[in-house]
């Protein structure tokens, strides 16, 4: 049974163990943005691997990981250079995501596809690693979005009857969710509080066995609402800051 448990020092811990966001990496480390980047490689190597292994099931779960990573750190890459986000994002990742979605899924050119996919990020890794500093609120847009890169993952999980996955992603989000609830808090107390109560609320409902799976998807959906509201409130002030 999952448990909500506030730990100072563990929500301490979480902060600097979410690909080093505690900001005072020494001048011989790399700074988040470009840790960040890099955290997402290796998913897109699982990808190409089941691949290549003909192993659908396996390919569909990498292409899964990747994405919920990519999520989290796209907002880099898309504001540093569109035309690389553009052809990640919709040339490259959308067709292997439908391709893998049929009954009967082309390995071949899928590998093909994923094996440009991996090039076309090694690219993007060395233009961030070789570009100026970002202005330090794109890193809170990034923390953000990669916390909430978990609590994306419920509602599909729900859909498919896949409880265990649900309650899995949920309760990386409750622990992670400690790393960032300062930065939410002291953007909104209200919808900090707000979200607070709905973690209890999901955590509740995704317990039974067998969840009420529109109950469940609801409660999340009002929490992923509060939560967009303070990433769009900092996207705003990254913008304006820029």
């Amino acid at each position: 049974m999952m448990q909500r448990i506030r730990r100072t020092s563990f929500g301490l811990l979480a902060s600097i163990a979410i690909v080093g966001f505690a900001g005072q990496a020494s001048a011989a480390e790399e700074r988040c943005e470009v840790t960040s980047v890099k955290s997402v490689r290796p998913k897109i190597v699982a990808l190409v691997d089941a691949l290549q292994k003909k192993d659908a099931k396996a390919a569909k779960a990498a292409f899964v990981a990747y994405d919920s990573g990519w999520n989290g750190i796209e907002v880099y890459v898309n504001i540093r250079n569109k035309a690389s986000y553009d052809a990640i994002e919709h040339d490259l990742a959308d067709p292997i995501e439908k391709g893998l979605g049929t009954p009967n899924p082309d390995m071949a050119a899928l590998t093909k596809s994923a094996q440009g996919l991996l090039a076309k990020y090694d690219e993007t890794i060395d233009m961030v690693a070789k570009a100026q500093p970002l202005n330090p609120l794109y890193d809170d847009i990034a923390r953000l979005r990669i916390v909430r890169s978990n609590l994306r993952e419920v509602p599909p999980a729900l859909k498919a009857g896949d409880f265990a996955m649900a309650r899995k992603s949920f309760e990386e989000f409750d622990t992670n969710w400690d790393s960032i609830e300062d930065l939410v808090k002291a953007r909104n107390a209200d919808s900090y509080t707000a979200i607070e109560k709905g973690m209890i609320d999901i955590e509740r409902a995704i317990m039974p066995d067998k969840p009420d799976v529109a109950q469940a998807t609801a409660l999340v959906q009002g929490v992923m609402t509060k939560y967009n509201e303070i990433v769009a409130q900092v996207t705003r002030e990254a913008r304006a800051a820029k």
